[in-house]
């Protein structure tokens, strides 16, 4: 960097006064004092964006590992849930017809043929609920029962100006 010590700035100080004059001299500092401040405010988002690309980058490596550890913890438990299907299958379709095994007949609840229903959501309707709760319990847990805008929200919570 440049090394300038308070020698060199009392020497750039006098000729400044010297060629520039002492009614205009003020100005131009002030001029060169906001000039050197924009340039370290630009130098400084500069830096700032180059930093926070490298950080997007290291992020985006992150999670780029992070797939592929997932992708391998996934096909590892795809697999080994395939060879306890296989397995399964082979332990019970042996087991059943076998006659051999005492206390299985071949008419029991596993059977392959059976189909056990899927899981059916009973269908409650949560409007009739919320509708229910009486109006002096939501004013006292604090939930709303009118809708307001944005906007409408903002004016009636803003702090009255006195005059």
């Amino acid at each position: 960097m440049i090394d300038i010590g308070l020698s060199k700035m009392a020497l750039i100080g006098a000729v400044a006064l010297i060629v520039i004059g002492p009614e205009k001299l003020p100005r131009v500092a002030r001029t060169v004092g906001t000039l050197l401040g924009k340039a370290q405010r630009y130098v400084a988002d500069v830096k700032s964006e180059v930093n926070r690309s490298m950080e997007l980058d290291e992020l985006r490596k992150m999670k780029d590992t992070v797939e592929s550890a997932a992708r391998d913890v996934h096909q590892s438990v795809q697999t080994s849930a395939t060879d306890f299907q296989k397995d399964w299958d082979t332990s019970i379709g042996g087991g059943i017809d076998d006659a051999s095994s005492p206390g299985v007949s071949s008419g029991s609840a596993f059977d392959h043929g059976t189909v056990v229903p899927a899981y059916k959501n009973p269908g409650k309707n949560w409007r009739l609920k919320r509708g229910a709760t009486p109006q002096w319990y939501k004013a006292r847990a604090g939930v709303r029962t009118k809708a307001q805008s944005g906007a409408a929200r903002v004016a009636r919570f803003r702090p009255q100006k006195f005059h």
